[in-house]
């Protein structure tokens, strides 16, 4: 809810992981995507995105990943965006996602700024004044969850960024970040995939 330019919810990651029959993880982890271009490591904010940290955890639990292919890759001279996840537009979804039971195609967009207790849900962070605040932007080797609508984000679908790009700060759930392989990241083209995505710890 917005009133006067300000943000007020008592919505807090719970309600949602309930919401979603997720078991809601509240800490950082690292998980290893294993490509046909070789291996890279990604630190997920579990801390500040726990609902898309842990519904993407579940994903990586129910195997959704292995064998799915890089569905976009979008080349800018300066940024290359690099979609991934199970796409609605493949066939194998539909049999993958009644594999496991996931009923929604959807979860909220989860946006955490500093100072504030809980992240905010559903709510597109626009105001430069609060932008300046984000705890997560887009960095060199960043992950978000794809939109699904103005104020949701994908349950399934995800994409990597090659370069920091402010334009997109506030409107994506930024859920983590490569810390070790951002050059395999890199060199991901059309008709690569991921084999698999393993949980580090």
């Amino acid at each position: 809810m917005v009133q006067a330019c300000s943000y007020k919810s008592k919505i807090d990651p719970n309600y949602y992981c309930q919401k979603l029959k997720i078991n809601c993880i509240q800490g950082n982890k690292i998980v290893l995507f294993k490509t046909s271009k070789g291996d890279f490591e990604v630190k997920l904010f579990g801390k500040d995105n726990p609902v898309t940290v842990s519904n993407f955890l579940e994903n990586i639990e129910n195997n959704i990943y292995v064998n799915q292919r890089f569905y976009k890759i979008i080349n800018y001279p300066q940024l290359k965006f690099i979609h991934g996840g199970v796409n609605p537009d493949n066939k194998f979804y539909f049999e993958r996602i009644q594999t496991v039971n996931k009923t929604s195609p959807s979860i909220p967009l989860e946006i955490k700024l500093k100072e504030e207790i809980n992240p905010r849900y559903n709510y597109q962070i626009k105001n430069p004044y609060e932008t300046e605040k984000l705890v997560n932007t887009f960095e060199s080797g960043s992950i978000a969850m794809v939109k699904s609508g103005k104020d949701k984000s994908s349950s399934t679908e995800f994409f990597f960024v090659t370069t920091k790009i402010p334009e997109l700060d506030g409107r994506y759930s930024i859920f983590g970040k490569i810390i070790k392989g951002l050059d395999t990241l890199k060199k991901i083209e059309n008709g690569d995939y991921i084999k698999e995505v393993k949980i580090s710890n």
